[in-house]
Formats: C-alpha cells, sequence, structure tokens
C-alpha cells in the first residue's frame, strides 16, 4: 500500500461492542470462552471479530485448532482498544454526573440589586440540593448582563429595561416581576413626613441619580418625562446612593428589590404611588438552543422563587 493510499484511509467506525469482543478474546483467548464471557453464541462472536477485522484491514488474531494469540497488529491494538473504552466510560460517567446533577456548571449574569440581595439565598438552596454544581455570578447593569448572554458566556441573566419586552427582541426574555419604586430620605427630611408623594413634590430637591445606563435611572427617565430632578451627584452604585442621602447630601428613588441596602436607622424608604414608575425584571437567554440540565434546574428555581415574592413586604 503506498503512502498516499494510506492517508487516505478513513478511519474505521468502531463500536464499543467490537471492542470488548476484542479484549475479551485477548484476554481468554478461546472463542469459546470468550463468546460466553460476552454473551453472544459462538457464531455471533466470531461474526463479531471478524467484521472488526474487516474494519481495521487486518488480522487481529492467529487461530488454528488449538489456540488463539494475538498477532504483532493484535498487540499493537490491544493497548488503543482499552484506552478508547476507558474513554467512553469516563465520557458516559461524565455525561451521567451532569444529567443527574453530580457536577455541572452554570454562569448567571444578574443585577448587582438581585446579585446581593436577593439571589444568594436562592443559590443557597440550590447549591445544598446539588452540592456538585458550580455557580459562576457576574453582577452587572442589564445592558452588561445582556451581552454576556448574547455572547454565549452566560447561560441566562436576570436584568430589567425601560424598554421592556423590546429591548429583549432577539432573545427569550420571561417576564418575573414588576417592581416598584420607593423614595429613600434621611428621617429629618421635609418629605419624610409629606402626607401625598407626587413626582412634583420631589423635583425641587437635590437628587442622588444612578448611571443613564442602569435600569433605575432608565424607568425613571421614561415615567417622570419631561419632568427634571434636580441631580447633583450621578453615581454608579446604590451603596454610594446610600452613603450620600445618609449623609443628607440629596434624596434618591429606588426600586424594592434594592431596598435592603437602605436599611439604617437614619433612613426613611416610602413607596412611590405613580403607577408608570415600575421597574419590570426579566429572566432573558438566548432564543435558540436549550439550557444544560444544571441552568435549567437554576433557572427554574428562581422562576419559582422570585414568582413569590412579594414586593409589598418590602
Amino acid at each position: 500500500m503506498s503512502t498516499s493510499s494510506a492517508t487516505a484511509r478513513k478511519t474505521p467506525d468502531l463500536s464499543t461492542r467490537q471492542l470488548r469482543a476484542f479484549l475479551a478474546l485477548a484476554e481468554l483467548r478461546s472463542f469459546t470462552r470468550a463468546a460466553q464471557a460476552s454473551h453472544l453464541s459462538q457464531p455471533a462472536f466470531s461474526a463479531l471479530i471478524r467484521t472488526l477485522e474487516d474494519a481495521v484491514g487486518t488480522r487481529l488474531f492467529d487461530r488454528d485448532t488449538r489456540s488463539v494469540q494475538l498477532t504483532p497488529e493484535g498487540r499493537l491494538f490491544e493497548g488503543s482498544a482499552r484506552r478508547l473504552l476507558d474513554d467512553m466510560g469516563g465520557a458516559m460517567a461524565d455525561l451521567a454526573d451532569h444529567v443527574e446533577r453530580r457536577k455541572g456548571r452554570v454562569r448567571v449574569a444578574a443585577l448587582p440589586s438581585l446579585a446581593a440581595g436577593w439571589l444568594p439565598s436562592v443559590f443557597a438552596e440550590f447549591m445544598q440540593a446539588w452540592p456538585g454544581i458550580r455557580i459562576d455570578l457576574d453582577d452587572a447593569l442589564s445592558d452588561a448582563c445582556i451581552a454576556l448572554v448574547r455572547s454565549g458566556q452566560a447561560d441566562f441573566a436576570l436584568a430589567a429595561s425601560g424598554a421592556g419586552e423590546a429591548a429583549y427582541s432577539d432573545l427569550r426574555g420571561q417576564r418575573l416581576c414588576a417592581d416598584r419604586f420607593h423614595l429613600v430620605c434621611r428621617t429629618d427630611h421635609p418629605l419624610a413626613r409629606e402626607t401625598r408623594l407626587t413626582a412634583k413634590k420631589l423635583a425641587p430637591w437635590p437628587f442622588i441619580q444612578m448611571a443613564r445606563n442602569s435600569s433605575v435611572r432608565q424607568a425613571l427617565d421614561v415615567a417622570l418625562h419631561p419632568l427634571r430632578l434636580n441631580a447633583v451627584f450621578e453615581v454608579e452604585h446604590l451603596a454610594t446612593v446610600m452613603g450620600l442621602v445618609e449623609a443628607g447630601l440629596g434624596i434618591s428613588v429606588v426600586p424594592a428589590l434594592t431596598l435592603f441596602h437602605f436599611r439604617r436607622e437614619t433612613l426613611v424608604t416610602r413607596p412611590l404611588p405613580l403607577p408608570a414608575l415600575t421597574r419590570t425584571v426579566y429572566l432573558v437567554q438566548r432564543s435558540e438552543g436549550s439550557l444544560s440540565v444544571a441552568a435549567q434546574t437554576l433557572h427554574d428555581l428562581i422562576v419559582a422563587r422570585l414568582g413569590k415574592l412579594k414586593l409589598d413586604d418590602f
């Protein structure tokens, strides 16, 4: 056989059944005993060995009436056959571990308010039930969360958008809840005792605003347009909002799911009776393809737990 024709030879399709039959015969050196060990009739076992030799293009056994011996090519193939079966066994065991949720990995992107306040208890419940599954968390603003899903770096995201479902037209967005907004101010601020809060009553006061690319800011801009707030600071993080409000530098308006940041004796939080001012939280994933078993399990747990969350309790 020429070098070019050998190179052109197709890699044979070998079955685990053929490999196990080969190794049984290599070990037992008897067609009768190897057929019995393989739970096959001797003619069926012999046919299996013959199809294997046809597939690899050479004899693997020398056999006569008294003995069965590996050929030099058979001895060469024996180690490879064991490795192939070991690799297949390992692959099947690894797949089974993932299917049975004994191992796996899920990457979630989530708004910082959810990642810090509500998700940890859900993650704890999940990891207690399936301790072998690793969760990777990216806490980021909505646009970054969605970018991670679009690029395939996150399995799914918990995000919000003032544009609603239209923002996720190329993805699959499942509405989870509508997050109501609350005024945050110092206990000694006049708005802490105001009988009826309105957007116009907020407008004159120094206001701590979130960054323009945050879902909180987007919801505020849409709901309060064309009213202009008296913004004195524009910041990225809710912890910064809390510090500035506590220092008496202004008031702010934040969603219910973020109120854990503001539970301090020096601060007051009050619900705002503005029907247009809501932030819808979505669970977003790619529209094509399915989630892994581990990711789908965490996805379903999040949907179940957030669906039961009563934002009126905040």
